[in-house]
């Protein structure tokens, strides 16, 4: 997984249509683009370290 400042981080609900997060990546640790990112949700308005699982995905920024 690869991402960029601005891109956004996608984690799937474990019940399809329930429980998913979605959130802006605002910092990117690593020259690279993987992880870990640092994230701020959209449901809280949180910013939080996160090292992203298998049910996550990166959406690009519209550019």
């Amino acid at each position: 997984m690869k991402a960029e400042a601005g891109d956004w981080l996608v984690v799937e609900g474990p019940v399809i249509d329930h429980g998913g997060r979605r959130g802006l990546i605002t910092e990117v640790r690593h020259e690279d683009g993987t992880p870990p990112y640092l994230v701020r949700w959209l449901d809280s308005e949180h910013e939080t370290l996160v090292f992203p699982g298998p049910d996550a995905h990166v959406v690009k920024a519209a550019g």
